[in-house]
């Protein structure tokens, strides 16, 4: 009897956990959207094809990313030890 009652709550508590595990699993596998860079960087927000390859996509935001650093680099910055 004593064993019996083990078994019996071994089985409840295997499928109290099973069910914690298929509950957390199944919120981790959503869809992430598209990543979006900030607008400081000088990207225009939307400027990917609904379409687009992660390949594609990946190429646009280094483009994108490369212009946004090519013009900071341009802008003349006050030298702080000239007066």
């Amino acid at each position: 009897m004593k064993g019996l009652f083990g078994i019996v709550g071994l089985l409840l508590s295997l499928a109290i956990v099973g069910m914690l595990v298929k509950k957390q699993w199944s919120s981790t596998q959503q869809l992430v959207p598209a990543l979006q860079l900030p607008a400081e960087l000088g990207v225009q927000a939307g400027a990917s094809a609904p379409g687009a390859t992660v390949k594609e996509q990946s190429q646009q935001i280094q483009q994108q990313v490369e212009q946004a650093v090519q013009a900071a680099m341009q802008k003349p910055h006050a030298d702080p030890d000239e007066k």
